[in-house]
């Protein structure tokens, strides 16, 4: 059950609950839900998953979604961020469903306790696949779905996706702590902070900028989330996915860096997302960074004002014409 309500370390109008899981073979488990109140009452929400080594902190969503009149939820799910504990792995599951729990723990909160009938579904890289497999196996009744360069395949060689899947697989059932040599340049983080190459500010504790390290039990839990989206998911409500037009893989900084996603093969994102949904937009954004909400400007104007145009023709419209549930401002609100 969630705690009482506290302000946020993004100081107000956020305000954050932990909310106590089960524990697990590391002990104590909780995940912490953050809020921010659209300017009116209002019957319409959003609720926003992470990706791998990140955390809440993208206020510049939260400022477009309340605009809109949707009261703004953001999950820190189990060890990440501001739920990871002393005792815990960082960022480390060996089944994707095992954030299940805290979803749907959320969005009872969101929809019962504070009376939300319109929720929609945002997801960034890592979340935006543990949203989508969450969504599938529970059928959870949402109204529509935004994702922001979903995880969908590995970014790698064809081997690596075939034969050494299967090495992962065998690895992770039997050594899942073991670690996975890989190449972290850093580049990404430092595109992104205020101290290095970027705009934002960001806990490093939480979010360092050469990653997390990465376990055999926890890639092979990814690499069956994508199988899963692979053979097709039934999400069966409009989903728009946001991507940049272009990924390159560089060792170090170049001028792309600042204008491409850097971190997942954007071509692959691409070739899987028809198999999220009966109903899929995708855009592909010039000058997109990873997070596309983080992108330099022009991008980001041009991600907001596609979501915006997106939510006018496929979410919004219905709900006025079928009524609303209740309160909001409505309109297109203001483009960060």
């Amino acid at each position: 059950m969630p705690s009482a309500s506290v302000v946020d370390i993004l100081g107000e109008p956020y305000r954050a609950e932990t909310l106590e899981l089960p524990a697990d073979e590391e002990g104590e488990v909780v995940a912490t839900l953050v809020s921010r109140r659209a300017a009116a009452p209002t019957g319409k929400a959003v609720l926003h998953v992470h990706g791998f080594c990140d955390y809440f902190f993208q206020t510049v969503a939260a400022d477009f979604w309340v605009a809109r009149g949707y009261d703004f939820y953001a999950i820190d799910l189990r060890k990440y961020g501001r739920s990871l504990r002393p005792h815990q792995t960082p960022n480390f599951a060996q089944d994707l469903a095992e954030y299940f729990p805290e979803l749907e723990l959320a969005r009872q909160i969101i929809t019962e306790r504070d009376g939300h009938g319109h929720l929609v579904l945002s997801g960034h890289s890592t979340g935006a696949l543990i949203g989508s497999l969450w969504l599938d196996a529970q059928q959870v009744p949402v109204r529509a779905v935004v994702l922001n360069s979903p995880w969908l395949d590995l970014n790698g060689s064809f081997w690596l996706r075939t034969a050494g899947t299967r090495a992962i697989d065998q690895v992770g059932a039997r050594r899942p702590y073991q670690a996975i040599r890989r190449t972290v340049t850093g580049l990404y983080g430092r595109s992104l902070h205020r101290d290095h190459d970027g705009e934002w500010d960001f806990d490093t504790a939480w979010k360092p900028l050469d990653s997390w390290p990465v376990f055999a039990g926890w890639l092979r839990a990814i690499r069956r989330g994508h199988a899963a989206v692979h053979r097709g998911l039934r999400i069966d409500v409009p989903m728009l996915v946001l991507m940049s037009a272009h990924s390159v893989r560089p060792r170090t900084w170049e001028p792309a860096v600042d204008s491409s996603d850097i971190v997942l093969d954007a071509t692959l994102m691409a070739r899987w997302v028809h198999k999220l949904s009966r109903h899929v937009t995708l855009v592909r954004i010039d000058g997109a960074l990873h997070d596309v909400t983080l992108s330099r400007e022009p991008a980001r104007r041009a991600v907001f004002e596609e979501l915006s145009r997106w939510l006018d023709a496929y979410v919004d419209a219905e709900i006025a014409q079928s009524g609303g549930t209740g309160g909001g401002t409505g309109g297109s609100g203001e483009v960060p």
